[in-house]
């Protein structure tokens, strides 16, 4: 039983390892075509390669709400192992801020120091631009220094697990059960398909202009995404019978998913790289993108449910490997790429070069963090 009146069972569901694991994956296959598409980001081969915007749309509408809720579930599974809302917040506040101030100080600042070099003709070097230009609580170029960059995912992460742990002290336990079971219920069956897609369909409808910040305090719409998405993963944790509608209808979510994004795929073949498309296609874009965005993820945990609930002898491992790799993935890749660029080299054996380089860089960033005490808590791994 959980503290707090859930009923969550004890037992670890592999499978949401498993698509956690995959999910940090796809976030670092997808920066790395970053590098090759076109669309706006710190370095870019030259020329752009406008098929590439496929795969990635392919994608683009449910990594990250899935990174929010296989987060939301391990959350949930996290505050069983501690002694109520202030030990949570207080454990969650060490393993995501420490790794984020060190991100921000540390990791990060080559990534705006290529874009200012490459885009606007910044001429100073990258020590230079660390210890004068980054700690200027301004603007360069038009980048808000210092920055967080892809580590907004943390500060997300980071404010929503205080939500949750604020819920959590000032409700009563058993009032958070029938919060619970209203919201299993609610979910139950293929209402599980339909009521999360319909809030997003309504989230866009309600802001249809509104393109996601990452700045925390204006980007209420992408809030209402993506904290849904959390909560449903903390929700399939403490009402674990949810996986019987997952079950029920995953099937039936894959193939919509795959009919979803037949009409993103016409837009964007339509109107590729800079041409703008008529409002009622980008509309039906941002509309099939939601659809799509949420049956896709029911498809990915019905597999995980049904495929990947089993254990390997390297799943802890890779799963403690998660949090590092996201760290310094993107420093790599901007750096690797910046160089690339320089050298001319064509693209096929950049995108192998920036896979090889970025694998190895986040393994030697684990390895060595995981093996030295004092580093272990910036890297997002407990201490000894």
């Amino acid at each position: 039983m959980m503290k707090g009146g859930g009923c969550m069972t004890t037992q670890r569901h592999y499978g949401m390892d498993w698509l956690r694991i995959g999910a940090f994956a796809l976030l670092i296959l997808y920066h790395i075509g970053m590098y090759f598409v076109p669309w706006d980001w710190h370095v870019k081969i030259d020329p752009t390669i406008d098929w590439v915007a496929l795969p990635m749309y392919a994608t683009n509408g449910w990594r990250l709400p899935l990174l929010f809720l296989v987060s939301g579930y391990a959350n949930a599974a996290l505050l069983v192992k501690l002694d109520g809302a202030g030990a949570f917040a207080r454990s969650r506040s060490a393993r995501l801020l420490i790794p984020l101030a060190f991100g921000i100080i540390v990791v990060i600042p080559p990534q705006p120091w290529v874009e200012l070099v490459g885009q606007h003709g910044y001429p100073h070097g990258f020590l230079r631009f660390w210890t004068s230009d980054y700690f200027r609580f301004g603007t360069l170029g038009g980048i808000v220094l210092p920055t967080w960059q892809h580590l907004w995912f943390v500060v997300y992460l980071w404010t929503y697990t205080m939500l949750a742990a604020l819920l959590l002290a000032a409700v009563p336990a058993a009032m958070r059960g029938w919060i619970a079971d209203g919201a299993a219920r609610l979910l139950s069956g293929w209402r599980l398909l339909i009521v999360p897609m319909l809030w997003w369909l309504a989230v866009y409808g309600a802001f249809p202009e509104h393109d996601e910040t990452h700045a925390l305090f204006d980007d209420g719409p992408a809030h209402l995404r993506y904290l849904m998405a959390f909560g449903a993963g903390w929700l399939l944790r403490v009402r674990p019978a949810l996986f019987a509608a997952v079950a029920r209808c995953w099937k039936v979510a894959a193939l919509l998913g795959l009919l979803a994004f037949l009409p993103i795929m016409w837009v964007e073949s339509t109107w590729s790289g800079d041409m703008r498309a008529p409002d009622w296609a980008i509309a039906l874009f941002h509309v099939a993108r939601r659809v799509q965005g949420w049956v896709a993820i029911v498809a990915l945990i019905g597999v995980a449910d049904r495929y990947w609930n089993r254990d390997h002898p390297k799943r802890a491992m890779f799963a403690e490997a998660v949090f590092p790799f996201y760290i310094i993935h993107q420093t790599i890749i901007v750096v690797a790429g910046w160089y690339l660029l320089r050298a001319g080299v064509a693209a096929l054996p950049s995108f192998l070069i920036l896979l090889a380089a970025t694998m190895l860089g986040c393994w030697l960033f684990y390895a060595i963090g995981r093996s030295i005490g004092w580093l272990r808590p910036l890297i997002g791994l407990q201490r000894r």
